[in-house]
C-alpha cells in the first residue's frame, strides 16, 4: 500500500470541515481520529473477549490493568460498548466520549494530549461529528493490512500535511526514514555482533522524539538482525500532538509508554537519572533557546560538569549543541556490565565551526574531542529533509571507541551520494537508497583514508589563537586647536606650558621637553595622546610610564596556530617577515592549560574535501558571449520586423 496515498485519502476527510474550521485546525481533528481508528483496528480481533472478561470482573475490585491486557493481546484495552461504527447519529458526542474514556489510562492519555474533547465539542456544534466519525469508521487500518512501520509513515505524511496547512514546520516533528535508517545503521553497525547474541536487551533514547520514528526504525533494524533481541525505547518530546502519536505507536508495538515523557528536554529532563546503550536524535536546527535560558544558565553555573552543560553554552540563537551535551550526559560507564554508549545525532553545519576560541561552542567541541568521544561525521546531501535544503551532518559518538579509532576522527563526505525522488515532498528532492546507505556504513566500518573518507587526529581540529600586537606610533602636532582641546580636559598648568610651543614633534618625549613638562600622570598622558597625537607609521613607538612599548589597538590581529606547532616557529615564519615590529601578547593565556594562546576547536568540513576547479579558458568564455550576443541580435531583429 502506498502510505502517501492513504494519508491523502485520510486527509481528504478534512474537506468535510471546510467553512466550519480554519485550515490550520484540520490536523487537530484528523490526527486523533486517525489514531483512534488505528487503535480500534488493533483491538478488534479480541474486542468480544475483552468485553466478556470485563463484565465478569468489573465488580470484583480486581485491577483491570492486571488482567485485560493479556486478553486484549496488547498493552492497552477498551471496555466501552461503542466503537466508531456504532456511535449513532443522535448521541454521537456522548457515546464517543464514553468510548474514549473507557480506554486503559495509557491509551486514554493520547487523546488528552490531543485535547480531543474540545474538538468533539466543536464538531458537534457544526453538525459534523457523526459524519466525520462515520468516515473514519470505514477506513481499513488493520494490522494485517498495514504494518506498524507503514502506519508510522502514514502518520508522518499526515503531520506533513497538517504542518503545511498550518504554515508550520513539519521537519521539526519527524526525520525522513532514509536518513533515520542511515543513522541507526551507523550507530548499530559496530555492535552487530553484540546485538546478535541470545537474550540481548538494550536501551535506546531520543531526546527530541517527534513521532518516534527514530525509535521505531531502531527497533525494526535490531529485529531484522536478531528477532530474539529486545530494544527498549525511552524518549522525551515537547509537542503534545506528536508525543501523542509516538505514545500510540509504541502502545501498539507493545512497549511500556511510561518511558516516554512529555516536556522540554533542555530545562526539564524527566529521565535525569537514566543512562542508555544508544542515543539517537534529530533536534530542530537553529532553534533559539531563550525561553529556557535561565534554567540552562543556572545548571551550567551551579552544577558544572556534574550537570549536563559543564563545558560551556552556545549562543542563544542555536541550541543544537545543548542537545548534543544532553545526549553525552546519558552515556553509560564502560565496565563489565556495559560497553558504554553510542550516539547518532543529526545537526546542521553551524555546530561544526560557529564560535571562535574560548567561545561556548568551541569549548564544547574541545570537551568532546579532548575526551575522544567523536568517532565520525558524515556530510549528507542537500535537499534531503522536508523543511530545509541546507547541508546537514550526522555526528557519531562513543565513549568506548575501538582501539584502531583511538585519537582519530573520520570525516565522510557523502554529499554526492543520493538518488533523485520522482516527486518532491516539501524541500525533500533527494533520498538515500539502500545501496547508498550500505556504502556509507561500509566506509565507516573500513575506515579508509582516501576519497570521500578521511582520517584526522583529534588535535588536527585544534588551534591556539595568539594575539599579535604592533607598536603604537604617533607624531604630535602642537596647534592652537589641538592645545585648546587638551586644555578642556586636563589641568591648566600643563596647558599653559604647551601653549608656549608650536610645531610637529616625532615623539612624546620631544614634545614634553620642548614644553618644559617633566612628568605626566598616566591619565594626563592618555589625554595628551588623544588631543595632540596622530598615527604615523614612521614615528617612534610610544612607551608607557614603565618604558614598555604600547600596542596599537587598531593594528591588533589574531593568528590561529595549529595545536602541536611551535608558536615561536609559526610566528617567525608567518608573521615577522610581514610585520617585523610585531610581538605576541604573552599575557593572553588559555584558562585550562595556562599556556600562551587561547585554545579553540573547529571542524571546517569543506576545507578538507575542497577540490580546486580551474577557471574556464578565456577563448571558451568569449565564444559563449558571442553566441549570446548573436542570439540577442536575432531576437531584436524579430521584434523590429
Amino acid at each position: 500500500m502506498n502510505q502517501q496515498n492513504l494519508a491523502s485519502d485520510i486527509w481528504n476527510i478534512a474537506d468535510t470541515l471546510r467553512g466550519d474550521f480554519k485550515q490550520s485546525e484540520f490536523g487537530r481533528v484528523i490526527l486523533p481520529f486517525a489514531v483512534l481508528r488505528r487503535l480500534e483496528c488493533v483491538l478488534e480481533p479480541t474486542r468480544s473477549a475483552v468485553l466478556a472478561q470485563y463484565e465478569a470482573v468489573k465488580t470484583t475490585g480486581i485491577d483491570l490493568d492486571l488482567v485485560l491486557p493479556a486478553t486484549a493481546q496488547a498493552n492497552f484495552y477498551n471496555v466501552s460498548q461503542f466503537n466508531l461504527a456504532t456511535l449513532g447519529s443522535t448521541s454521537t458526542r456522548a457515546n464517543l466520549e464514553d468510548y474514549v474514556a473507557k480506554f486503559s489510562a495509557n491509551a486514554r492519555q493520547v487523546f488528552e494530549h490531543f485535547e480531543f474533547g474540545k474538538w468533539l465539542e466543536k464538531l458537534e456544534k457544526a453538525n459534523l461529528l457523526y459524519m466525520v466519525a462515520n468516515q473514519f469508521a470505514n477506513l481499513g487500518l488493520h494490522p494485517n493490512v498495514l504494518t506498524n512501520h507503514e502506519m508510522g509513515l502514514v502518520f508522518e505524511h499526515l503531520i506533513r500535511k497538517f504542518a503545511e496547512s498550518a504554515n508550520d514546520t513539519a521537519g521539526e516533528f519527524f526525520t525522513p526514514r532514509d536518513v533515520v535508517r542511515l543513522v541507526t545503521t551507523l550507530v548499530f553497525a559496530t555492535d552487530h555482533e553484540a546485538l546478535n547474541g541470545q537474550g540481548v536487551i538494550r536501551t535506546v533514547y531520543d531526546c527530541a522524539a517527534g513521532t518516534g520514528g527514530f525509535l521505531s526504525s531502531a527497533i525494526e533494524q535490531v529485529q531484522e538482525w536478531n528477532p530474539n533481541a529486545k530494544l527498549v525505547p525511552y524518549a522525551q518530546e515537547l509537542n503534545p500532538e506528536t508525543y501523542a502519536i509516538s505514545v500510540a505507536d509504541k502502545l501498539i508495538q507493545g512497549y511500556d509508554v511510561r518511558n516516554l515523557k512529555l516536556g522540554n528536554t533542555l530545562n526539564n529532563d524527566q529521565l535525569r537519572n537514566e543512562r542508555f546503550d544508544y542515543c539517537l536524535a534529530n533536534p530542530p536546527f537553529g532553534v533559539k533557546w531563550e525561553k529556557v535560558q535561565a534554567d540552562v544558565n543556572a545548571e551550567h553555573v551551579n552544577e558544572g560538569f556534574a550537570g549536563r552543560f559543564g563545558p560551556g553554552l552556545p549562543r542563544v540563537g542555536d541550541g543544537s549543541l545543548l542537545f548534543l551535551m544532553h545526549l553525552l550526559s546519558k552515556r553509560k560507564p564502560v565496565d563489565e556490565h556495559s560497553k558504554g554508549t553510542r550516539i547518532g545525532i543529526v545537526l546542521s553545519g553551524s555546530p561544526l565551526f560557529n564560535g571562535g576560541a574560548g567561545s561556548g561552542e568551541s569549548e564544547i567541541r574541545r570537551w568532546i574531542l579532548e575526551n575522544d568521544w567523536l568517532e565520525a561525521i558524515v556530510a549528507l546531501p542537500n535537499d534531503l529533509f522536508y523543511n530545509t535544503g541546507i547541508g546537514t551532518y550526522i555526528w557519531v559518538l562513543s565513549n568506548h571507541k575501538a582501539a584502531e579509532r583511538k585519537g582519530l576522527v573520520q570525516l565522510i563526505d557523502a554529499s554526492a551520494l543520493h538518488t533523485p525522488m520522482q516527486k518532491s515532498l516539501g524541500s525533500k528532492r533527494k533520498r538515500l537508497s539502500e545501496d547508498q546507505i550500505a556504502e556509507i556504513a561500509r566506509l565507516l566500518q573500513d575506515m579508509p583514508n582516501e576519497g570521500i573518507s578521511k582520517l584526522f587526529k583529534t588535535t588536527d581540529f585544534g588551534y591556539r589563537r595568539i594575539t599579535v600586537e604592533r607598536p603604537l606610533r604617533l607624531r604630535f602636532e602642537a596647534t592652537d586647536a589641538r592645545i585648546a582641546n587638551f586644555n578642556a580636559v586636563t589641568n591648566q598648568a600643563h596647558a599653559d606650558k604647551l601653549a608656549t610651543v608650536r610645531g610637529t614633534f616625532d615623539s612624546i618625549d620631544a614634545l614634553l621637553k620642548a614644553a618644559g613638562i617633566k612628568k605626566l600622570t598616566k591619565a594626563h598622558l592618555k589625554e595628551l595622546m588623544a588631543a595632540l597625537g596622530l598615527k604615523d607609521p614612521d614615528a617612534q613607538p610610544m612607551k608607557d610610564e614603565k618604558g614598555n612599548v604600547m600596542p596599537d589597538a587598531d593594528l591588533r590581529e589574531f593568528e590561529n596556530v595549529p595545536l602541536g606547532q611551535s608558536i615561536a616557529d609559526y610566528f617567525a615564519k608567518e608573521v615577522l617577515p610581514h610585520v617585523p615590529d610585531a610581538w605576541i601578547d604573552e599575557g593572553k593565556k588559555d584558562e585550562k592549560d595556562g599556556q600562551v594562546g587561547i585554545v579553540g576547536y573547529e571542524i571546517n568540513f569543506n576545507r578538507y574535501f575542497y577540490q580546486y576547479q580551474p577557471p574556464r579558458k578565456l577563448e571558451d568564455i568569449d565564444q559563449d558571449l558571442k553566441a549570446i550576443e548573436a542570439e540577442i541580435a536575432a531576437l531584436l531583429g524579430e521584434v523590429t520586423e
